[in-house]
């Protein structure tokens, strides 16, 4: 894919186009504002999705492995059997999100910054720190 054929992630307004976009090769999409998007069952394994404002998407059953959600809102999100191992959440919002069957194994995370629903123990979860709070 070369770069010029890559779609600027502000005129992806939809769920549907942000999956075009990653069937053609595009991996780039920090940034992308589709809150309330229906991305049930999307693969989106490696997918750069730091800064998105993804909250109260639907993300249930979604392959998520390995992406960078990064500073990512995911508040009230629904990440009911999402795949997230080894996906990179340093900073993000999952407050209110749904976490049921998640599968977060060496998922990334930063203890001071990374903010998770009442009661989660990332630990439980299999989930690494990113930085070591003393």
């Amino acid at each position: 894919l070369v770069m010029s054929d890559a779609q600027d992630v502000s005129t992806l307004q939809t769920a549907e186009a942000l999956c075009q976009a990653y069937l053609a090769g595009q991996r780039a999409f920090s940034g992308l504002s589709l809150n309330q998007a229906d991305l049930r069952a999307r693969d989106l394994k490696g997918a750069d999705l730091s800064y998105a404002e993804l909250s109260d998407a639907d993300l249930a059953q979604a392959n998520l492995r390995g992406a960078d959600l990064s500073y990512a809102s995911l508040r009230s999100a629904n990440l009911t059997e999402t795949d997230l191992r080894g996906a990179m959440l340093i900073g993000t919002d999952l407050r209110q999100a749904l976490l049921t069957g998640t599968q977060l194994h060496d998922a990334d995370y930063d203890p001071a910054e990374t903010l998770f629903p009442k009661g989660f123990d990332p630990a439980k979860a299999g989930m690494k720190q990113d930085r070591q709070v003393s």
